[in-house]
């Protein structure tokens, strides 16, 4: 069999758009003949999905799989929100959760190669992506391990458009859920302040101190004034500092200590956080239509 170097899979990735196995198994196929692959990959449909490639994919589902002392968390990307609430898509999502899982990997590349179906995950996308018609992607995912005296919480609002994966100490799944309940709707960033980083604190205070300055502050006042609202803005991104969404009159960190209960760590996925979306300019499209 003709040994395929990492080159040889790159440069047919980068020609055509499949993934890493689909490029690899077609080089073998071809005995690393480069425009035999990529016929290769057309005859198997395969180029069908790549031409999707440059599409961009900000919606989709996110999902959380529990099983017993493992949890994982996971986003997969579809074109449209339509896509979503397909049944194929849905069970893609959820099947690929529970084998993250499962099986463990360290990071997204080994998790594209994970047995699935009669391929892989990778494989599995590419199928999905030709029979539905969208590009789908699995952008990314967060596994977390528990032992027994801790506590997984989980929640999903608008059927996955944000999924929450809570890990506690000292209560239970019901305390878990509304924190994850509260996370969603309000996005910490962090549990607590002191995880918020030292560059993080300088860079807003520096922002902060300008603000003063332009508001006309007296130079003896902005220090006072600067440090009272960094203290407000750490409270705003900490967790444990911000009123609790179900009773306002508390802290998070007040109703977990009435519960007896501390919070180890959270994941949070809001799908299409951080990809810069398509803009569409419907009128323009229709001019250029007229003009031609």
């Amino acid at each position: 069999m003709t040994k395929i170097a990492a080159a040889q899979v790159k440069e047919l990735r980068d020609k055509t758009g499949v993934g890493m196995m689909d490029a690899k198994k077609a080089l073998v196929e071809t005995n690393g003949d480069m425009d035999a692959a990529v016929d290769y990959l057309r005859e198997k449909g395969v180029s069908k999905a790549a031409k999707k490639a440059d599409r961009i994919a900000a919606e989709g589902l996110a999902h959380v799989s529990i099983d017993g002392n493992v949890a994982a968390i996971a986003e997969i990307n579809s074109e449209t929100d339509f896509v979503a609430k397909n049944e194929q898509f849905q069970k893609l999502v959820t099947d690929i959760t529970d084998i993250i899982a499962s099986e463990n990997p360290k990071d997204i590349e080994e998790a594209h190669s994970l047995k699935m179906g009669e391929g892989d995950i990778s494989s599995e996308i590419l199928n999905a992506t030709t029979k539905i018609g969208e590009k789908i992607t699995f952008r990314r995912f967060a596994r977390v391990e528990k032992n027994d005296n801790q506590v997984f919480g989980d929640y999903e609002h608008m059927g996955g458009r944000i999924a929450v994966l809570t890990l506690l100490e000292g209560t239970d799944e019901e305390v878990a859920r509304n924190i994850a309940m509260h996370i969603a709707a309000i996005n910490p960033k962090y549990v607590t302040r002191e995880e918020v980083s030292q560059d993080e604190r300088d860079h807003e205070l520096a922002v902060l101190t300008e603000q003063a300055k332009n508001e006309g502050k007296p130079a003896n006042i902005v220090e006072k004034m600067v440090q009272g609202r960094l203290s407000k803005w750490l409270a705003e991104i900490s967790l444990v500092d911000q009123p609790y969404v179900k009773n306002p009159d508390v802290t998070v960190g007040q109703y977990l200590k009435e519960q007896g209960a501390t919070i180890t760590n959270f994941v949070r996925y809001e799908v299409g956080e951080g990809i810069q979306r398509r803009q569409e300019n419907f009128a323009e499209e229709v001019q250029n239509q007229l003009k031609k």
